[in-house]
């Protein structure tokens, strides 16, 4: 088997491992198969690319590691905030806060499958293995492609750095930059071990399901208060320390900068300093120690539940028949709501989206408001919970997808000639159970903020939000709903998300224009709501798949 460069570099930490109780050649083994594993995994980014299965001989690469041309044009954005001058508390903690939030989510969406990893327990925990060899095998397979993550996000604006400040940056902030790994892989291990820790079986996977989309949006808006942490006068950011800020991480790993570069040796600089250092490190020994717990708790995960009954209520089923006319557009309704509120790989993916379309129109609103007052603001800030539609089209392609693809060969055994009440049932379903819910608690939010008198607006933009999911489904490529594997997701539709954000700017610019006419707000109401009915009736006229 070839040998890989990250082991080769690891070996000169081979006293290391072995002091923490670690059998290092086994460690390294495991390592070994696991990068090897990953190599024969089949790309996400490029499945959909033709030429892969051309040569079956020639070895494929990884497809995280093709990938991380993106991050790196991510990383671009930072430089900025690098080079435009020494206000390091301000420049490091945007920079460190973008950094945490690409590598938190990643961590979260790509990587807590193998921290949470049970399917090689037969294999390795039937062997004289020490356990805490597994773990920490584990730990430093998710540490290896992080550092290359981190690396991609961040090599170009730190030599930007070096050059700009000089030597004592560069290596403040390589320093900072392995904390922050650190920090970020162990917190989400801590938490996992605290959430195994009280539950079990199919309830616990369900928790950490909702506890990884709860930190997808807690990270959002942490992005949000770190930037108000700070005020612009004459053109310069002046930070007015508080005991909260002490919550805001990447300001942590900005205060070194300002301690020992600037020369500020208040004590809120060096406690933030201390604590950047000390918590990871704390953190990392306090997980050593819980390792045994974790491993014992992990197999909770293996764990499966009894079914339970469903229990239709008279109101329900009455309400069903409302939305749905016929019994086949009913059964596949009551199809893809299970499978919406089952499917942990499609919540994970979906759901977090889900958060950021809540929380995007109060960002706008509070930018606003921040930039000129809440009374110039918000005549027409309500229109801004038209972002709250940007994930339609996201939600839309995914319905394509599951983690149990294989079972749609039922499909096919059905008598289904037309496919049209499959989508309509299926289109209807995201539309009552993911997007009415969130919008129905943000128009209820903006009347209270508003008042009574935009109640029109939010029929309108109601109505156009089911205009928009009809066209968008019309857009992308059709497929028998939940029959494809999440592995298959590429780059084929990437584009036409992109281009699906237009229809939004011309409604929301419709919408806008009918303001400035005193009946034009009812006249949209009537128009938008015909021109959805009749695009709901073509448009799932005979589909064909």
């Amino acid at each position: 088997m070839e040998d890989f460069r990250t082991l080769k570099i690891l070996d000169r930490f081979q006293g290391l491992f072995e002091k923490m109780g670690v059998d290092y050649s086994i460690l390294r083994k495991i390592l070994k198969v696991k990068l090897m594993m990953d190599q024969r995994r089949v790309p996400t980014i490029f499945s959909q690319s033709s030429k892969k299965k051309k040569d079956n001989n020639k070895q494929e690469t990884n497809g995280f590691i093709k990938s991380l041309w993106i991050y790196a044009f991510i990383g671009l954005f930072t430089i900025p905030f690098i080079v435009f001058g020494t206000n390091y508390m301000f420049q490091m903690s945007i920079v460190f806060g973008i950094v945490m939030f690409m590598v938190m989510t990643s961590m979260i969406s790509d990587f807590s499958s193998v921290l949470l990893d049970v399917r090689d327990k037969n294999i390795l925990h039937t062997k004289p293995i020490n356990r805490k060899t597994i773990s920490i095998a584990k730990f430093v397979h998710i540490c290896i492609y992080l550092v290359l993550l981190t690396t991609s996000i961040t090599a170009i604006p730190m030599i930007v750095g070096l050059f700009r400040h000089g030597i004592v940056f560069f290596i403040i902030s390589i320093i900072g930059l392995i904390l922050t790994n650190l920090l970020i892989v162990v917190f989400t291990a801590l938490l996992y071990i605290f959430v195994l820790k009280f539950f079990d079986g199919e309830k616990l996977k369900d928790i950490i399901n909702y506890v990884q989309i709860g930190l997808s949006l807690a990270l959002m808006v942490g992005y949000q208060v770190l930037i108000r942490s700070f005020e612009i006068f004459d053109f310069d950011f002046v930070l007015h320390p508080h005991w909260w800020h002490i919550f805001i991480f990447p300001m942590w790993y900005a205060a070194p900068y300002e301690w020992i570069i600037n020369g500020q040796s208040s004590m809120f600089y060096i406690v933030f300093s201390l604590l950047a250092i000390m918590v990871p490190l704390i953190a990392f020994w306090i997980y050593l120690r819980l390792v045994p717990a974790f491993e014992k708790n992990l197999q909770k995960l293996s764990n499966q539940s009894k079914s339970k009954l469903i229990k239709r209520r008279g109101w329900k089923e009455w309400l069903l028949s409302c939305i749905c006319r016929s019994k086949e557009e009913r059964a596949f309704y009551r199809f893809t709501t299970l499978m919406m509120k089952h499917e942990r790989d499609f919540k994970l993916k979906v759901y977090p989206s889900l958060g950021f379309s809540f929380v995007i129109p109060f960002i706008f609103i509070f930018t606003t408001m921040n930039h000129r007052g809440f009374n110039q603001a918000g005549s027409k800030s309500y229109l801004t919970i038209y972002f709250s539609m940007l994930i339609i089209p996201t939600v839309v392609m995914m319905l394509r997808y599951s983690g149990k693809y294989k079972g749609a060969w039922i499909f096919k055994t059905l008598p289904i000639k037309d496919y049209s009440l499959l989508f309509k049932g299926t289109l209807k379903a995201f539309l009552v159970k993911l997007y009415l819910p969130i919008y129905l608690v943000l128009a209820f939010i903006f009347i209270i903020i508003f008042g009574i008198k935009i109640v029109p607006d939010l029929i309108i933009i109601l109505i156009n939000s089911f205009l928009y999911t009809m066209i968008s489904f019309l857009f992308l490529e059709k497929s028998i709903p939940f029959s494809e594997s999440f592995e298959t997701i590429g780059q084929s539709e990437g584009w036409k998300i992109f281009v699906l954000f237009i229809p939004i700017a011309l409604l929301a610019g419709i919408h806008f224009v009918s303001l400035q006419v005193p009946i034009g707000i009812y006249i949209n109401i009537v128009i938008s709501f015909i021109t959805s009915l009749f695009l709901w009736k073509i448009g799932l006229r005979k589909v064909q798949i």
